[in-house]
């Protein structure tokens, strides 16, 4: 008894020497970190499937951020794209470079053109609002549905594929008879439909292979960017039809700007995660207001330093995340068009959600091929 006892002891004692020395070493190595154990602890995080944050000098624990380069909103801001107005009086985008490819349908819908009255002033022309939102009649959506058709196909019987968007990363292979289910990203081979997302700010993507005639739409918020929705869809593409980087062409729509997209430090955590570039897509922006700038001392307050609303916000370039996003899928800089524009800005030309305070109509992003 006296000896299992003894044996008892002597081993809680090497187990407790054996756990000290094991944590002096790896306080150690976080002091002074060899390339050897970052490599070690990317390939931990690699198996467990995450990755490491990518703050450069920051202990473990601190989430503050670097400070960026500051602008103001104007000169963030792009100009809006030229629109080509369609014969049933739609308004719509298209891409130039892409007008020589004849057997590509695609475009990016704007709020002029509809039959909706909702969403705009008293007297003013009626509105393209594309969504079913709860303001609208289902009668005018539909219509202003077939109106977009028409202005893109020439054919106002073309159907349209659509999905029940949810901030995700997920793609789906549609084709003419698919039921309509949940998703974020759309990728067809069959000519003759149109595959479409819904925006309201959020960044819309046109992908087409032409080679292998497949097209992709995907649609792009801040949470659908940090699960690399465009990624995934271009591996789709790959996967299931063999499109080949080489062969892709993308265009990134009209969505809101930089300008105009404020955010909190969890989306630039968010995004820091995941992307080593992070950094470079977020800017701190001034308030510009001109009632700010006449007369700065009625918007001082006796907060602390540090505490007060007053002073730069962060600010998002969402489509600019997208094409970074495309290039590291594998496609050259000159194959993607980005179309400029801010959905906050030009509200006379888009349906903004925030810019609305929530109550908005939405715009679509076309693509198909030409069928007989």
């Amino acid at each position: 008894m006296f000896l299992c006892t003894a044996f008892t002891a002597i081993s809680s004692q090497e187990a407790a020497d054996g756990y000290n020395q094991g944590v002096t070493q790896a306080r150690n190595s976080l002091k002074s970190p060899s390339k050897n154990t970052v490599e070690a602890i990317d390939e931990l995080y690699r198996t467990g499937g995450l990755v490491r944050s990518r703050r450069r000098g920051a202990p473990a624990g601190i989430t503050t951020r670097l400070r960026m380069a500051r602008y103001s909103a104007e000169e963030l801001r792009k100009p809006a794209p030229k629109t080509v107005a369609a014969a049933n009086g739609v308004h719509w985008i298209a891409v130039p470079e892409w007008k020589k490819l004849t057997w590509l349908w695609h475009g990016f819908s704007t709020r002029k053109g509809g039959v909706s009255r909702v969403y705009c002033a008293e007297g003013a022309p009626g509105d393209l609002n594309l969504g079913l939102t709860d303001a609208d009649t289902p009668e005018h959506v539909q219509k202003n549905r077939r109106l977009l058709v028409e202005a893109i196909t020439g054919r106002s019987e073309t159907r349209l594929r659509l999905v029940r968007q949810f901030h995700s990363n997920l793609v789906r292979c549609v084709q003419s008879d698919s039921v309509i289910c949940k998703g974020d990203g759309l990728i067809t081979d069959e000519p003759g439909i149109l595959i479409a997302v819904q925006t309201a700010d959020c960044i819309p993507v046109l992908v087409a292979d032409m080679k292998k005639r497949v097209v992709g739409a995907f649609h792009a918020g801040w949470r659908g960017t940090v699960q690399r929705i465009v990624e995934n869809g271009v591996g789709r593409m790959r996967l299931l039809y063999g499109s080949q980087p080489e062969d892709l062409i993308a265009a990134i729509g009209p969505g809101i700007g930089a300008c105009c997209y404020g955010v909190g430090d969890e989306v630039f955590a968010a995004f820091e995660s995941q992307f080593s570039y992070a950094p470079e897509l977020f800017r701190e922006v001034f308030d510009s207001d001109p009632v700010r700038k006449k007369y700065p001392m009625l918007f001082l307050t006796q907060r602390a330093p540090g505490h007060s609303p007053i002073g730069p916000q962060l600010h998002l370039d969402v489509a600019e995340a997208n094409r970074r996003q495309l290039l590291d899928a594998g496609l050259s800089t000159r194959a993607i068009h980005v179309t400029g524009g801010c959905t906050q800005c030009d509200r006379e030309l888009f349906f903004s959600h925030r810019g609305s305070q929530g109550f908005a109509g939405r715009m679509m992003s076309v693509i198909g091929i030409r069928g007989d």
